[in-house]
């Protein structure tokens, strides 16, 4: 059982995490969010963090709230990432949204440093990687820049939308965007026969598509797996599998691949979880991950 951080995101910063919050720093902007699995008592107290913090997101609902600015600070700003295993700086645009995130989750930038690791460790000229649920668009960065044919899947335009202007301020271009139902659009490419030397999925607990479509993690998980498993390249490749929901473990995702993985009998398979650490002590939880690996 892997346990991974970030070690050098120099533009964001865990500072203090407890009570059902988080006191993060991105870029120059530090915020005040929401963090369920925090739930344990901050190092701080809450006036200290008030007093960093430019920003607060106040809660309306599970899924909505209002930002409430104590400062005068925009509601977008940049921040950037150096991937090591490529040596390829990566941008993001951030913004307040009502929805609590800002425009990246910096736990991934673990898994942007093994898309890398994993394309240079692939023999074949042309390689090709899939990003499913893929938000705005850090690992298909990573992957585009490590010289991949690269396939972006999100069911919500505007995100996608975000993600292409993110790869622009990259200098990165020709990512294929595709707004549609993750499921629906992996059951095409099974039935068209294509494959990938690398799959990152990164679903949530609950979700919708473009057109109404409902993904519930536990419900859909299965044949998720089963399908995606069909579009690995049979020679070589690597799949990432994130799932932040609290009640899944490290061993559901290993029992999840092991059962699908007959056709592949030499593939390697690892599990973990990824953390952020924060400057005052505490490691903050932020999901569990699957890998396999077939390299020759």
């Amino acid at each position: 059982m892997l346990l991974l951080s970030p070690k050098k995101f120099t533009d964001y910063e865990l500072i203090d995490c407890g009570d059902f919050l988080k006191l993060e720093r991105f870029g120059k902007i530090i915020t005040i969010r929401p963090e369920p699995q925090a739930v344990w008592s901050a190092t701080l107290n809450y006036n200290e963090w008030l007093k960093m913090a430019d920003v607060v997101f106040e809660a309306k609902s599970s899924s909505s709230g209002t930002w409430k600015k104590q400062k005068n600070v925009a509601d977008s700003w940049m921040i950037k990432y150096h991937i090591d295993s490529i040596d390829k700086t990566i941008d993001f645009r951030l913004a307040l949204t009502s929805f609590k995130h800002v425009g990246v989750f910096p736990e991934q930038a673990v898994n942007w440093e093994y898309i890398g690791e994993g394309l240079k460790k692939i023999k074949n000229d042309k390689k090709n990687f899939l990003n499913l649920f893929a938000y705005t668009g850090g690992a298909s960065f990573a992957a585009k820049a490590a010289g991949a044919d690269t396939t972006h899947v999100d069911s919500i335009k505007q995100v996608v939308t975000w993600a292409n202007s993110n790869m622009e301020i990259s200098k990165l271009n020709h990512i294929r965007w595709v707004v549609e139902d993750a499921l629906k659009f992996v059951k095409r490419e099974v039935k068209r026969g294509n494959t990938y030397h690398g799959i990152i999925l990164d679903p949530p607990a609950y979700g919708h598509g473009p057109n109404g479509e409902k993904w519930k993690l536990e419900d859909n998980i299965n044949e998720m797996i089963q399908l995606v498993l069909q579009l690995l390249n049979p020679q070589e490749h690597f799949l990432i599998l994130n799932a932040y929901s609290l009640g899944f473990s490290g061993i559901i995702l290993e029992n999840l691949l092991n059962t699908h993985l007959n056709k592949y009998p030499k593939a390697k398979i690892e599990t973990g979880e990824l953390f952020l650490q924060s400057t005052h002590k505490n490691k903050l939880p932020l999901g569990v991950f699957g890998r396999v690996e077939l390299f020759k």
